[in-house]
């Protein structure tokens, strides 16, 4: 018998982000997730935006008891072994130890990634871990849509949504850590669902937790609007999505307020185009100050 080739259904690994803030990327992001599951995709939504999560506002559901904590290992001092040799200090690449003449190493917190290298290579072994939660996992599944949906012949129970929301520790100054263990476990779940796309809404900027964010996804939605600043960070999220080899599309957000041309010159540079261009809608405004982008259709 000749081999039986199967099918492998893999899953769509998308993310929303931009380089600016305030430019409408998590409404865009919220409004492509309804999208999907209209469509009768199992989705998995996930707002990576560690720092300042507002995607579960905007879908009008609320955080609870959190499904996973999330831990990370910083150094520990033990004085009574230590020798000051300074090999700690020479190795740190953060710069997070200090260490005063003929005095014992300081670790400073803020800028500490926990990475372990101090602890490793400290041949007295007076560098030990030190648990700390650094921040929380939180699940919603939402499955109310059953009266809006625009193809009534599917079933309910094929029209799955989770909301996964990262929360970062207050003052946490490092939060790509965070990031990394939130997409974890939205790929863990959406393997275990066996969801047809996973939704990623970074945090604005191009910083380590967005490129946390990003790494290994299929597809990045760039969201910019018609203004100059909109134009400057659009050049930023492109360039780095060019780093990091990800294909780009470019969403233009209230596209009838200013000057598209500005964006059309970046989008050519990066041998781009829009592929969306959506106008100022007061019901969407409307929609986003009460929590109710659920029920917003036809604009992605």
């Amino acid at each position: 018998m000749g081999k039986q080739n199967k099918k492998v259904n893999k899953i769509k690994t998308l993310a929303v982000s931009g380089g600016k803030g305030g430019v409408g990327k998590s409404t865009i992001a919220c409004l492509l997730a309804n999208k999907f599951l209209r469509e009768g995709k199992k989705i998995v939504f996930v707002d990576c935006d560690v720092e300042c999560p507002n995607d579960y506002l905007l879908l009008g559901k609320k955080l609870k008891k959190p499904v996973e904590k999330i831990f990370a290992e910083f150094p520990r001092l033990i004085e009574k072994k230590c020798k000051k040799c300074g090999l700690c200090v020479k190795t740190c690449r953060n710069n997070a130890i200090f260490q005063p003449p003929k005095n014992y190493p300081i670790f400073i917190r803020d800028l500490c990634s926990g990475c372990g290298a101090c602890w490793t290579v400290c041949p007295n072994k007076a560098i030990k871990p030190r648990k700390e939660e650094i921040g929380k996992i939180y699940l919603n599944k939402i499955s109310n849509l059953k009266s809006q949906i625009s193809k009534p012949h599917l079933k309910s129970q094929n029209l799955k949504f989770w909301l996964i929301t990262g929360v970062a520790k207050a003052g946490l100054e490092e939060t790509g850590p965070v990031v990394a263990q939130v997409k974890k476990f939205a790929l863990k779940l959406a393997k275990r669902v066996k969801a047809d796309v996973v939704l990623f809404d970074t945090a604005p900027g191009t910083h380590c937790p967005v490129i946390s964010a990003l790494l290994d996804c299929d597809l990045v939605y760039a969201v910019t609007e018609p203004t100059p600043m909109g134009a400057y960070d659009l050049n930023l999220i492109l360039d780095l999505c060019e780093k990091l080899k990800i294909p780009t599309k470019i969403i233009l957000n209230q596209a009838d307020l200013g000057k598209k041309q500005k964006i059309e010159k970046i989008a050519k540079k990066y041998k781009l185009k829009i592929e969306k261009e959506i106008p100022y809608s007061k019901k969407l405004v409307e929609a986003y100050s009460r929590g109710e982008l659920l029920n917003i259709t036809g604009l992605v």
